[in-house]
């Protein structure tokens, strides 16, 4: 059970949890192999979050048993510093980790143009687009060093536009930077296109209807003719 934490993956068998009378996941099971982009899709209130919450250490299981390396959660909102610039809400990592300000802007600027974010080092948040803040959101993530990432919902609040273009550049990061990633998402497509694997979640208490490998090369295009049985497959356990 620890060789998926201490290789870099997440590893979760048979985990239930509740909360009072509220039970939330019932018997989930869910892996991610060291390097795996693994997507879980569910109707909402099925408890998605709580299983990155899990991964992440930030709640225990009832039941089952939950190994996982170090993980870091992007939350769905931004979460970024209103009065800080790009430059230091990315370094933020760093300078928890002890880094003097200075190291650590270095440390974050180093990586600015790679993410787009070159020329925004001193903008506010409010001066970003929310496609900008999503990004210097990711960057700050990756600083933190974590093996595992577990984003939930990173692109919900973007217009279809700016969310396919994130979507794109999110596949081009990780094939740069590789990482072991949870993606909690409601969209089909956007798992489609960033997984190698979409976990279809029932409604609460969630057990998983259905596990879908979509063995194609990254970065992915959604009219991929290759994507439509993998779609109509989770389609029809979401459905079911």
């Amino acid at each position: 059970m620890r060789r998926a934490a201490d290789e870099g993956g997440v590893l979760m068998q048979d985990v239930g949890k509740g909360f009072g009378t509220l039970r939330v996941l019932d018997g989930v099971s869910i892996r991610a192999a060291p390097g795996e982009v693994v997507a879980v899709v569910g109707p909402s209130g099925c408890g998605k979050t709580t299983l990155l919450e899990l991964a992440c250490g930030l709640q225990r299981p009832e039941t089952g048993t939950v190994a996982a390396a170090p993980a870091v959660l992007m939350p769905q909102r931004d979460s970024l510093l209103p009065w800080a610039g790009a430059l230091d809400n990315a370094a933020l990592p760093l300078r928890l980790k002890g880094q003097d300000r200075g190291t650590a802007r270095a440390g974050a600027h180093a990586t600015f143009e790679a993410f787009g974010l070159a020329g925004f080092e001193h903008a506010r948040p409010h001066e970003l687009s929310g496609g900008m803040r999503q990004r210097v959101a990711f960057l700050r993530t990756l600083l933190a060093g974590k093996p595992v990432l577990c984003l939930d919902e990173p692109f919900a609040a973007l217009d279809a536009l700016t969310r396919q273009e994130l979507q794109r550049w999110l596949s081009e990061a990780l094939r740069a930077e590789p990482r072991t990633v949870l993606l909690v998402t409601h969209d089909v497509e956007e798992a489609l296109v960033l997984a190698d694997r979409v976990c279809v979640l029932s409604p609460r208490p969630a057990t998983v209807r259905a596990t879908i490998e979509v063995a194609l090369e990254r970065p992915r295009q959604r009219t991929d003719p290759r994507l439509a049985a993998p779609r109509a497959e989770a389609l029809e356990a979401l459905a079911a």
